[in-house]
Order: structure tokens, then C-alpha cells, then sequence
């Protein structure tokens, strides 16, 4: 989520660090901060907000040519200078992306020794147990190692002290690469912040420990045994780094989605004590609630008609899902007895703040869920949950919509505990699910090249029908706003039980039907809606998680997913949906970034 780089060398590293930290702001971030290394001294420097407003900061001094810098997005501790990173314990200097998830006990064992903290971070602890473990008679490497050992949770890390020109890096389930020069080493977060410095890189892999000297480079695991890792040539120009190599935005959001969704877990799920918490968030007297609305517009919507079957089937709550541009129009029946939930990726759709207004306006509980911190719900609303998706920057959401999910379905296990709806064991049962989710996810993504073929396939048609029944109506519904979106092809959505009431009619050998079809309690009814399809010579995309599907045969195209739990299907069934416009849209040679009349937020009702 926030941007890590460090530089050791033989020039001026101060450039280089805030250079390469512009190139991580695609990344969102809401303060910044730098280390310089200059013989035996470190300056720090931290500033909330831009990274521009962090250079305006450092006019003088910073002279030297080993250092660290970050880019935060908020986690443990509100946006502001003393939570901004690099966080210090004396000589000892640390910028750290993931979570340490037991820094508390960790925080109180050492006030124990005497410590004092200064930020409302889990980052800081890292630097004070680095200086616990020195004093202790450790050098700067093993206390470095020995802190790791320490620590519960995820980690990027980079390190320095002021006694040696020495840059330590270490990582754990969060992402970070070295750049290898002529005489000089670079971390970073991201291939991109590096493009134009170096086009040799160390992908560093998880329990990896790079120490970085005048010697030169060693590498180990976190025991402290050499590894061996291949130095790979990037040749990346900065438009293609922005992309991450990918021919368009849009697909690079689809293959980041495992790690979106991750980034949205982290230090919010406690599976050995089963429970869900979220730091930013406070429900009070949350029984007094009886019904919950939730009103999106777009992508967003179809994400909360995902949230009300999660709801509804596991708390027992009643939930109404509005369209924002029709919400307050019908003058809705809101009371102090409801919680009003608005999902928006920028948190500045126009329609969307206006129905935020109208629950103020009648006494609702309002809690926004959105992607950009600092944006007007998130400000106005009287809770925020962030997705941490990251930026989206295609028009069509991919990553947005999969996040938006995923903190609808922890804010739904997080509500039961709260009621007591959910006991421990359900709730670590389900927090097990959604854990494997990124890795089904890049599962699906393995069908890629399938896909492409398929669309080469499809790609003539000029109208499509969607099918799904229950928690998947709604990803069928996205599936065909992805297609029209982005290929300009026509495509609709109905529950499929549905297709008997009307949509049945267009059917023939030129229209071809996707279904949606999960091996659940929907299935057997589904099937009938297929052979109803080939009975009228439809031309049939199967989407199943289900190896054995009776109708497998009877279908012309099939598409394979990984199962999982019923409420969590929708984030994996999406995928190879997003990936089948995507390709279509290409191969069509539309914008599909940007695509026409569309705008990335509708700021405007």
C-alpha cells in the first residue's frame, strides 16, 4: 500500500529518494518522510501530506549518500507529522510497510525497559527493539534479526543506523525489491520508483534479509543462511513502469486484486482469538440499530447487493440497497434506528454524498466505505472503513469492487461480534475463508490466457445475457457492466430465474449466455436455466466452480474457478468476468482506460 525506497551509493542520495517517492505516489499515501545518512549522523525529516510539501521541508542540510524514505497511508495512528515514517530509537532508523500485529504487547514490554514512544504507530516499536537487542550486546545485523523474530505480522522494511553505512532490507508478505547498480544499491516497493536508475533487480522473497555495504550485497533468510536469488533485467520505460509492464491499466488492477484484498485484511483480522477488528472505526450502541440501508451507485452498488445477502444470511438484520441517484428522491423511511452505509472508491460521488446528507438530515447512523482517505464521505460521515485498494486509475472498477466486498464481509463478521450474533469459532471459521482468497484469486487469474482465447471467440457478438441466482446475481450483474462498459457491446443481466419472465424470448444461436453457476444451494435450479438455454440453441459461457458440472457437456465454453465459501463466491467468480471484457475490449481496439462518456468519479448528480 505505501512506498518504501532506500538508496547506498556513491552520489548524493537525497534526489534519488524523493525522485524515486514521486514515482511511488500512484500508489496513494497521506504523509511522507526521508533519512540521510552523512557520516555518522542521521537527519529526518516527516510531513503530512505531499511529497512535494516534503521536499519544501528539507531546504537545508540532508547532505549524504545513504538514506531511506516512505510514503504512509494510514493503518495504526491517524495522518500526521509524528505518525509519518522513518520512525527512530536513537541511532537506529526503520521505514516499514504491513502491520506488526503484536506490537502492544511488544509496546508495554518495552516501557518496561524504560523506552518512551512518540507516535501512535506499530512501526516504532521495530527501531526500539533493534536498540533493546544492541544493548544487550548484539550487533547491528543479528538485533536487526532477532527484532524480526519478535515480531507478529507482515513487514517491508528498511534500516539504517548512524554508526555504519549499512542498509538493511527484510521482507515478509508485503512487497519490496533491490536495484542493483555500478557501486551503489536501491530498495523500493515497486520496479517503477527505481526505472531510470537501474534495469537490474532482486525480487526479494518472503523471510528474505538483504544486508547492503561497501562489501557489497549479502543475502539470507532470517535465520541467517545465504540464499540465492537471480538478478533479473527490467527494461521498462516509465510509461510501461506506471503499468507495471501491463498494456493498460485496467489489467494491471485485475492481477493486483490478491494483494488489494490482502492489503484490505491486514491488522484487521485476528484469527486465533476470532475476531475483526477496525482501528479508524467506532459503532456506538450498535444494538440500537435495526435496520441497515446501504446506497452506492455503479460497481459499487453491485458490491452492496453482495454485502445485503452476507448480512441478512449470517446477522439476520434486515438491509435495503438504494441507488444513490434514486435514494432521496423517494424520500426514505430512515429513523435513529438505522445505519446507512455509502460505498463510494473516491468518496466524492455526487449522488452518493447527497444521500449521505438526507440520512444526516434524518438522524441515521452514516458510515462511509471508500478508498481515498481525506475525501468529503470519509470526512462527513460519522464512521469510515478504507478499502486500501490502492489507486485505480481505469475508469471500469476491478480491484475497487473486490476490496468494496471484502470490507462489507469483515464489517459484517465484525458487526456479529459486536451483537453477538457470530460466536468465536464461526468467526475464525470465516475469517479462514476470506484468508485464502488472494491466493484463489490469482487461481483464476492463471486463466488468462484461456480467456484471451475465448474472447477472439466472442468478440463478434454484438449482445450478451448474464445469469445468476442468489449472492451471484449481483457479480452476474457486474460481469455485463464490465462488457458494456469498456467493448461498447451490449450486454444485460437478470437473475436467472427470471429469464422465463421475459428475456427467454431473445434467445437464439446469436446471443450468447454467460452463466454463473457455483456448485450450492442455487445449482440445481441454474442447471434447469442451461438446458432451457440449449434447448433454444443459445450459445452457452459456463462460469463453475463445480469439476463435475451435469450441464458440462450441453455448454459450448467452460470456465473453471477455485471453490470457497458461499458468501465470499462473488470475489473469485468476478475475476475471469473482468478478464473476458478486458480481452474483448482489447482485441476490439476500444480505450479501455479510458472509455468513452465514462468518468472515473461522478462528481456531478
Amino acid at each position: 500500500m505505501c512506498g518504501i525506497v532506500g538508496y547506498l551509493g556513491n552520489v548524493e542520495a537525497y534526489p534519488i529518494l524523493i525522485d524515486s517517492l514521486k514515482k511511488l505516489e500512484y500508489r496513494g499515501y497521506d504523509s511522507a518522510g526521508i533519512a540521510v545518512w552523512c557520516q555518522g549522523k542521521i537527519e529526518v525529516a516527516r510531513h503530512k501530506g505531499k511529497v512535494d510539501e516534503l521536499r519544501g521541508a528539507c531546504k537545508n542540510g540532508f547532505e549524504g549518500k545513504m538514506g531511506l524514505a516512505h510514503t504512509r497511508w494510514a493503518t495504526h495512528g491517524i495522518p500526521s507529522e509524528r505518525n509519518a515514517h522513518p520512525h527512530r530509537s536513537q541511532d537506529v532508523v526503520v521505514v516499514h510497510n504491513g502491520i506488526v500485529e503484536n506490537y502492544m504487547e511488544l509496546k508495554e514490554k518495552l516501557r518496561a525497559e524504560g523506552d518512551t514512544f512518540l507516535s501512535d504507530t506499530d512501526t516504532e516499536v521495530i527501531p526500539h527493539l533493534i536498540k533493546s537487542h544492541m544493548n544487550k550486546g548484539e550487533d547491528f545485523v543479528t538485533a536487526v534479526r532477532s527484532s524480526i523474530d519478535d515480531i507478529a505480522g507482515s513487514f517491508a522494511l528498511g534500516i539504517i543506523r548512524e554508526e555504519e553505512k549499512t542498509l538493511i532490507a527484510a521482507k515478509k508478505e508485503s512487497p519490496l525489491v533491490i536495484g542493483i547498480g555500478d557501486g551503489e544499491y536501491f530498495i523500493a516497493s515497486d520496479v517503477p520508483a527505481l526505472i531510470g536508475l537501474t534495469n537490474r533487480f532482486i525480487f526479494l522473497e518472503d523471510g528474505d534479509m538483504a544486508v547492503m555495504n561497501e562489501d557489497g550485497i549479502h543475502l539470507t533468510d532470517l535465520e541467517g543462511k545465504g540464499v540465492d536469488r537471480p538478478v533479473q533485467v527490467i527494461n521498462w520505460t516509465a510509461a510501461m513502469a506506471e503499468k507495471g509492464g501491463y498494456k493498460h491499466f485496467m489489467l494491471k488492477e485485475i492481477f493486483e486484486q490478491p494483494r488489494a484484498i490482502s492489503d484490505t485484511l491486514i491488522g484487521r483480522i485476528r484469527e486465533e482469538s476470532g475476531r475483526v477488528d477496525f482501528e479508524e472505526l467506532e459503532l456506538p450502541g450498535i444494538s440500537r440499530f435495526k435496520r441497515i440501508w446501504m446506497v452506492a451507485c455503479g460497481t459499487s452498488y453491485h458490491a452492496c447487493l453482495i454485502g445485503k445477502h452476507m448480512i441478512e444470511r449470517n446477522l439476520r438484520l434486515p438491509v435495503e440497497v438504494d441507488i444513490a441517484s434514486e435514494f432521496r428522491y423517494r424520500d426514505p423511511l430512515l429513523t435513529t434506528s438505522d445505519m446507512l452505509i455509502l460505498v463510494s472508491q473516491s468518496g466524492e460521488t455526487a449522488d452518493t454524498i447527497a444521500a449521505m446528507k438526507e440520512g444526516k438530515r434524518k438522524g441515521a447512523y452514516t458510515l462511509a466505505v471508500c478508498n481515498v482517505v481525506g475525501s468529503t464521505l470519509a470526512r462527513e460521515c460519522d464512521g469510515v472503513v478504507f478499502t486500501h485498494a490502492g489507486p485505480e486509475i481505469g475508469v471500469a472498477s476491478t480491484k475497487a469492487f473486490t476490496t468494496q466486498v471484502s470490507v462489507l464481509y469483515l464489517l459484517m463478521l465484525h458487526m456479529g461480534q459486536m451483537l453477538e450474533v457470530l460466536d468465536q469459532d464461526t468467526i475464525r471459521q470465516k475469517i479462514g475463508e476470506i484468508k485464502k482468497i488472494p491466493r484463489k484469486i490469482q487461481l483464476a487469474l492463471e486463466e488468462n490466457e484461456n480467456i484471451v482465447e475465448l474472447a477472439r471467440r466472442y468478440m463478434k457478438y454484438r449482445n450478451f445475457l448474464y445469469l445468476g441466482r442468489g449472492i451471484n446475481f449481483p457479480t452476474a450483474l457486474e460481469g455485463a457492466l464490465k462488457l458494456k462498459e469498456i467493448s461498447y457491446i451490449h450486454a444485460e443481466a437478470y437473475a436467472a430465474g427470471e429469464m422465463k419472465h421475459g428475456p427467454i424470448a431473445l434467445i437464439d444461436e446469436n446471443m450468447p449466455v454467460v452463466f454463473v453457476s457455483p456448485h450450492d444451494q442455487t445449482y440445481q435450479k441454474t442447471c434447469s436455466n442451461v438446458q432451457e438455454v440449449v434447448s433454444r440453441r443459445g450459445n452457452i459461457l459456463l462460469c463453475t466452480d463445480h469439476d463435475g458440472h451435469e450441464m458440462r457437456e450441453a455448454t459450448d465454453t467452460l470456465l473453471h474457478v477455485p471453490g470457497t465459501d458461499y458468501d465470499l463466491q462473488p470475489l473469485v467468480f468476478v475475476v475471469p468476468l473482468q478478464m473476458f471484457a478486458y480481452h474483448i475490449a482489447n482485441l476490439l481496439g476500444t480505450d479501455v482506460d479510458q472509455p468513452r462518456n465514462l468518468a472515473k468519479s461522478v462528481t456531478v448528480e
